[in-house]
């Protein structure tokens, strides 16, 4: 038996897959991240939120938001030794996952687009190029906080017909200075404005809508991955809300770019076990 995790701030899919028996068993629990939480916070949370008997466990492949370099993975993999009392435990990264989920053992460029934004060359063993996001002040192009946040300077200084405008506010009832304190003065402005990418979705055939994704999804390539030389070799792999819900766009950009779209999935965690699942 072994078990794979997929987790981001907000919530953790763990797979319980036993090969032999052809046998999964998948577990929803609350996000871990070591940026936000110590080694302690996180063996509690496991202890509260594992209530029923677990089963011998051979390996744990856990794969989080913030496991950035291995000093930071120990705040992870400790816990996870001690509560599930196996030696091999492996921490990576979130986009790793990305790339084993999508890629397997293949070369390809791997990308997220889900609140944030991030990519890589993976030649289907390691991840060899990497252009930083840089996150949502400076970079997540194409993502759903930095989707938000367009449309929500797009309707403040009015570059969208009144209209629109109307149906937003009618929709979500609030005000521009309620906009104004949630973007510069609360936390997770990203996980704010990206709730928005919601109405971009819906009202996505106004042409003014679909220019602003249009817009938005082509910074995504052009910044990131078009800078990788590999970029038009290999196809280009995408998992993410984001990308799943306006997926036909993402698409249809990459080919004005003369890019080959490849698999789009909304989690990695049905790659990831397989791809595990294999190496067993």
């Amino acid at each position: 038996m072994i078990l794979i995790a997929d987790s981001g701030s907000t919530k953790t899919t763990w797979c319980f897959a036993d090969k032999k028996n052809d046998r999964k068993q998948f577990i929803l629990t609350s996000g871990i991240n070591p940026y936000y939480q110590n080694e302690s916070e996180i063996l509690e949370k496991l202890k509260s939120e594992f209530i029923a008997e677990l089963p011998d466990i051979g390996a744990v492949y856990f794969y989080g938001a913030g496991c950035t370099n291995p000093e930071v993975n120990r705040i992870v993999a400790k816990p996870l030794e001690t509560f599930f009392g196996s030696g091999q435990i492996e921490v990576n990264t979130d986009l790793m996952a990305a790339a084993r989920s999508l890629c397997g053992r293949n070369p390809g460029i791997a990308c997220i687009l889900g609140t944030g934004s991030n990519s890589c060359y993976f030649d289907g063993k390691n991840i060899l190029n990497h252009v930083s996001p840089l996150g949502f002040i400076l970079g997540d192009e194409g993502s759903g906080g930095v989707l938000g946040k367009t449309l929500l300077s797009d309707i403040l200084k009015k570059q969208l017909p009144e209209s629109i405008i109307s149906l937003f506010f009618e929709e979500y009832k609030v005000t521009p200075d309620e906009i104004m304190e949630n973007i510069y003065r609360k936390s997770f402005p990203n996980r704010y404005a990206a709730q928005f990418s919601r109405f971009l979705y819906q009202y996505s055939e106004k042409p003014e809508i679909r220019n602003l994704l249009t817009q938005s999804f082509r910074a995504f390539f052009t910044r990131n991955v078009l800078q990788y030389p590999e970029a038009f070799h290999y196809p280009i792999h995408f998992s993410g809300s984001i990308a799943w819900y306006f997926q036909d766009l993402l698409k249809e950009t990459a080919v004005s770019l003369s890019l080959k779209p490849g698999k789009i999935v909304q989690d990695p965690i049905e790659g990831l076990v397989e791809y595990h699942l294999r190496s067993v």
